[in-house]
């Protein structure tokens, strides 16, 4: 159906329009925008429909990796002031907010410039991600998108996204796949956390995926409660007897285990603090001892872990606990000579034997623990 006299229309509701002041226009032309935008055959493109929304209604979020130096923000309010505004902030509806996807720095120079927030009435141009992208996980694959689309990244960040990513069951493939990486470039973001030889193990990732789970394990998401994350764990189905936490729960964790430095330390002081527990037969008894009666969550989670080399966890672990030196470091191990390594791979076994006993489970021969290699060599 064609409306007639289509010119006349549009021209009764703009002289409407006109005796309205700022804010009534800018409130009625969004909602017709709004109405239009439902019936429009490009409804499931955001930008279709772009509306605006008092500056204060719009706030960034807690997970862009992307930062702009204070030269590019210049050039960014100058184009905007010269230009206009040539693309809309990328946003979903969050607690009254729009929190914003993609156009963080769009935002700061709209709310920060006097003269641009003079223009724009303390108004910013944005648009609504689609419904079906607005858990956090999906939000956060579309931030690197748009960042990964434009250039810039900070690398620290990223790694942190993907440990993020990781904690909420996505396979390296997914991860590759929806951040527009290649799984190489998954491992090495990994490894800034100290996580990538962690991941590489294909057991590992499997019990996190909620495809591999028991019956009645639910798969950690932004919808559960608190209440309900907390001590959610489950065994891995191909293994009855291994016990795993989410990494928010382990010890070691929020010790600095998978940190990508040591404040204040150089990579060659680290190296020298493994030497230094690894070749003491107390300061090594002392933190083994720490770690397998203080980590629980941790030694649970990595210790029922067959596919693992055991014996390499518990050194790094001890380490960590000692000293604060992540398990990035561990390469520190070819340092020790080939008899201090085996007495360290002897003690570490008898601490991983007494854990095993306390926990009602059969102890282990050296080969066992050291595993099939899968992991790291030997810490």
């Amino acid at each position: 159906m064609i409306i007639e006299n289509t010119d006349e229309s549009i021209g009764f509701l703009k002289q409407n329009i006109l005796r309205m002041d700022d804010s009534e226009k800018i409130e009625f032309i969004n909602k017709i925008k709004l109405a239009m935008h439902d019936v429009s055959p490009f409804k499931d493109e955001p930008v279709d429909c772009v509306i605006w929304v008092k500056n204060d209604t719009v706030k960034s979020n807690d997970y862009n990796p992307n930062k702009v130096a204070p030269p590019e923000m210049e050039l960014l309010e100058v184009s905007i002031m010269n230009d206009g505004y040539t693309q809309p902030i990328v946003t979903f509806p969050n607690e009254e907010k729009n929190e914003i996807i993609d156009g963080f720095h769009r935002n700061r120079v709209g709310k920060e410039s006097k003269l641009v927030n003079k223009r724009v009435q303390g108004y910013l141009p944005i648009v609504s991600i689609r419904k079906e992208k607005q858990g956090k996980t999906e939000r956060i694959a579309s931030t690197i998108r748009h960042n990964r689309a434009r250039g810039k990244h900070q690398i620290d960040a990223m790694s942190e996204i993907v440990l993020e990513l990781k904690n909420r069951n996505w396979k390296n493939t997914r991860i590759a796949k929806e951040l527009g990486m290649d799984e190489e470039e998954i491992l090495r973001l990994c490894q800034i956390t100290g996580l990538e030889d962690l991941f590489k193990d294909g057991d590992f990732s499997k019990s996190w995926e909620a495809g591999d789970s028991v019956v009645g394990y639910e798969t950690l998401t932004d919808e559960l409660s608190d209440n309900d994350k907390e001590g959610n764990r489950t065994t891995n189905t191909s293994d009855p007897d291994r016990i795993f936490h989410t990494f928010d729960k382990w010890e070691c964790h929020k010790a600095g285990f998978y940190a990508s430095k040591k404040e204040g330390f150089t990579k060659e002081q680290c190296e020298q603090e493994y030497v230094n527990i690894l070749t003491s037969s107390i300061l090594f008894s002392n933190a083994l001892s720490n770690v397998i009666t203080k980590w629980v969550n941790s030694c649970e989670h990595y210790l029922t872990n067959k596919s693992m080399n055991r014996i390499s966890w518990l050194g790094q672990a001890s380490v960590c606990y000692a000293t604060g030196v992540p398990s990035k470091y561990c390469s520190a191990w070819s340092l020790l000579t080939e008899k201090q390594q085996n007495e360290a791979n002897l003690l570490a076994l008898d601490y991983l034997n007494s854990w095993f006993l306390k926990n009602n489970r059969e102890p282990l021969l050296l080969e066992d623990a050291l595993s099939v290699g899968r992991q790291v060599e030997i810490y």
